[in-house]
């Protein structure tokens, strides 16, 4: 039988610098997993290429909050080779109504075609997982994430690894130590995911010149 695992645990866990990660959906145990070189995403390093600019402001397209998070994660889940067990997934819905874990969900036309889903633990969000049905929504999902977290106070957002759909972004690695030391200084600073005042639509940086003003519809 597996150890009991409760999110109290997890999120200490979190704040240590390890993460969660199975061997298939089935798996019942749980590995941890403190990487020798941890991928970020600075948040004043984001690409917005002129491309994604472009499908940000297609017609239809809605970006919401926290309104469909299980869906989020079981979407990230049904892959032919996934890290989220049901035992991992049961736990990050359980964060979630406690608050500690978020999603951000694209839709096309109301239906559900991207997201991305973390958790917060001080000023770091722990980039969990990402799932597209069209192309790039799960960019405008991390696009969006990063908006959000600027604006709320963050200064860490971890992806565990850097892949190149990451790199593309604007991630990149850095050492554990150096990782460990971010995540100290954000751990210690306050941070809220519903910051304040913060309503859309939001001011995209122009993949050319200046700013623009993004009519994508947020919550």
């Amino acid at each position: 039988m597996p150890e009991p695992l409760d999110p109290e645990t997890l999120l200490q866990a979190y704040a240590v610098g390890i993460f969660p990660m199975a061997e298939s959906r089935e798996d019942a145990e749980i590995h941890w997993v403190d990487p020798r070189r941890r991928g970020i995403m600075p948040l004043e390093g984001f690409h917005l290429s002129r491309s994604l600019a472009r499908r940000m402001r297609q017609p239809g397209l809605a970006v919401t909050v926290d309104q469909s998070f299980d869906e989020v994660v079981e979407a990230c889940a049904a892959r032919a080779e996934t890290w989220i067990s049901h035992r991992i997934q049961t736990l990050y819905g359980q964060l979630h109504r406690r608050g500690f874990a978020h999603s951000i969900e694209v839709r096309q036309d109301g239906t559900l075609v991207g997201g991305v889903y973390g958790v917060t633990l001080g000023g770091a969000f722990f980039g969990e997982s990402m799932f597209s049905r069209v192309t790039d929504a799960s960019k405008i999902a991390l696009a969006h994430a990063v908006h959000r977290l600027r604006a709320g106070g963050f200064s860490l957002f971890d992806t565990q690894f850097l892949t190149p759909h990451l790199a593309s972004l604007g991630a990149v690695e850095i050492p554990r130590a150096e990782y460990h030391r971010r995540l100290a200084a954000a751990l210690a600073q306050p941070a809220s995911f519903y910051p304040a005042g913060y309503s859309s639509p939001v001011v995209w940086p122009s993949a050319a010149s200046g700013n623009r003003q993004d009519s994508t519809q947020t919550s």
